[in-house]
């Protein structure tokens, strides 16, 4: 016999499922962007995908920390490409990168190390790049006040050079992006990294700190280089690196509560250690730069030796998050890990548009299917479970806009697979509850009576058949990368709505049926046929217990 099922309230788990899905919509529309638009994966919505893979030197597992690190430096270098909705995405032991538009030549260029620097100070200066331009404004305006003739004023008029300088722009557009790019990292390195100190000088007074560095990442460290400090006010001339980042070993922040301010410390390691303890000693007073990304992240002023092995203690004008921010810089700045040759994968709009539109098809000409069958077999029970399915896309909608506004989590082909897939799943379970309702008739109960009985037998089936989808969704997950994980992921979020549903909608909906007359009737809810095999079993049974009662008396 089936367990009991205690006392049933319909309305308080709908009323419950209500509620779920009004708080899911008020953030979706009243919280963040407040678009009710899902976040579409790339071969949704177009563009490259660049997948990188870490290793460390030693072949050991990279950590999360420098993974996040090595994520925010790429994110600068993603943004740096001037496009918008561009990402890069943790996963795993890899990073992914996606890049609005389909220029690939760029994209793969994302994955190269940044390298850290400590250069000695040279020379220093404000950054003067509103006073570089205002002389060049000036100049030509003293030129033509004098000259009130017009014979002179024809020399202005040669401005045959201007016109010709356009001329340059189209040789350049003939060649490639890698030539560009390359002849632009050759010209910044005659001026920003030339050993002749007039040239030097002429660069410190040029540089413009707020246009774009085409040396960034590429300086050589074994000569001189001009840099701009990361927030811009300050030029600084550096000589040729004295340690590379690798050789930071760690690298903290903290309070120094004697000297009432927040410091950085950190250690080199055997090597580096020993240049930086020499290097001390024989610069006391003087700068020493931490360049990374040929950029000055910061420019301390060596106070005293340090001696071999020991930590250096790097103090200025922190706050608690600027020093936290420096020390992970130094720290990750030159990764510990380095990547894979990557790999990017280009897809078009247009393709993007015609798989989501194939995606949508798919998933409706399913459901439509479902609940063809379900309408066919149970008759009208089969709208209970297209109320369900309705709702419970309804829930899967408003958590995929919200997971993508939150946690980024992109919808793709293989997403929208798992969610494919998940609807399914949702009205097998619903098959399961209902052929134990059957059952329950079978054995000459009635509708209402059938109900909670089945749903007893019922319910440890669902579980168990969604613990199993769930766990091979996890397992999937964990071990998957790239798409298969969203492929994971929507299945295993559609395996746990499936419960949500089935337990707050679909068995409350068929137990208020039970006790509808009009559901009741074996024409409306397609029972019966199985009413009728319930009525002969009993007549065979009642025509058994006849023949033997007679045989007794005989």
């Amino acid at each position: 016999m089936a367990p009991s099922t205690g006392a049933v309230r319909p309305a308080r788990s709908l009323v419950i499922f209500g509620l779920i899905v009004a708080a899911l919509y008020a953030l979706v529309f009243f919280t963040g962007d407040k678009s009710p638009t899902p976040k579409l994966g790339i071969d949704l919505q177009g563009g490259t995908r660049v997948t990188l893979t870490a290793r460390t030197p030693d072949g050991s597992k990279p950590s999360q920390d420098s993974l996040r690190r090595a994520q925010e430096i790429i994110e600068t270098r993603v943004n740096g490409l001037g496009v918008s909705g561009s990402e890069v995405v943790i996963d795993g032991d890899n990073l992914v990168i996606t890049v609005p538009g389909d220029d690939s030549s760029q994209a793969r260029t994302l994955g190269q190390t940044a390298r850290l620097y400590i250069r000695p100070v040279q020379s220093s200066a404000v950054s003067s790049n509103a006073q570089a331009q205002a002389p060049k404004a000036e100049t030509p305006a003293p030129a033509p006040a004098p000259q009130n003739r017009p014979f002179p004023a024809q020399e202005p008029g040669t401005p045959a050079p201007p016109t010709e300088t356009p001329a340059p722009p189209a040789d350049q557009g003939a060649a490639t992006s890698d030539d560009q790019a390359a002849a632009e990292i050759a010209e910044a390195k005659k001026t920003r990294q030339s050993t002749d100190p007039a040239v030097q000088q002429q660069a410190m007074a040029t540089l413009d700190c707020n246009a774009s560095d085409p040396l960034q990442g590429n300086d050589d460290p074994a000569l001189p280089l001009v840099a701009c400090s990361t927030d811009g006010t300050t030029v600084y001339l550096l000589g040729p690196s004295i340690i590379d980042g690798q050789e930071i070993a760690d690298a903290s922040s903290a309070f120094n509560s004697q000297q009432s301010r927040n410091e950085v410390s950190l250690t080199f390691k055997s090597s580096g250690s020993t240049t930086w303890a020499q290097f001390t000693a024989a610069n006391i007073g003087k700068q020493a730069a931490f360049t990374l990304d040929s950029k000055v992240v910061s420019a301390p002023v060596v106070q005293g030796a340090t001696p071999a092995g020991s930590a250096t203690s790097i103090t200025g004008d922190f706050t608690s998050a600027s020093a936290k921010e420096l020390a992970n810089t130094l720290k990750y700045g030159s990764l510990p890990l380095s990547f894979q040759a990557s790999e990017a994968e280009t897809v078009s709009a247009t393709l993007g548009l015609a798989s989501l539109q194939a995606g949508l098809i798919a998933g409706a000409i399913g459901l439509a299917l479902v609940l063809l069958y379900c309408l066919i077999y149970y008759r009208m029970l089969g709208v209970l479970t297209a109320l369900s399915l309705v709702l419970s896309g309804v829930m899967v909608y408003a958590i995929m806009v919200l997971l993508g506004r939150y946690i980024g989590f992109t919808l793709d082909l293989a997403g929208i697979a798992g969610l494919i897939i998940g609807i399914g799943m949702t009205a097998d379970s619903f098959v399961v509850y209902f052929e134990r309702i059957k059952d329950e008739i079978r054995e000459g109960r009635s509708f209402r009576s059938a109900v909670p009985r089945g749903w007893a037998r019922a319910r440890r089936t669902i579980l168990s058949g969604n613990a199993v989808s769930f766990i091979a969704a996890a397992v999937l997950y964990v071990l998957a990368v790239g798409q298969v994980r969203g492929f994971a992921f929507t299945l295993g979020l559609t395996t746990i709505l499936d419960v949500v549903v089935v337990f707050l909608v679909t068995h409350p909906l068929v137990h208020l049926a039970s006790k509808s007359d009009f559901w009741s009737k074996p024409s409306i809810n397609g029972l019966g046929a199985v009413q009728q095999v319930a009525r002969e079993r009993k007549t065979a049974a009642s025509a058994r217990t006849s023949v033997g009662a007679q045989a007794k008396e005989a």
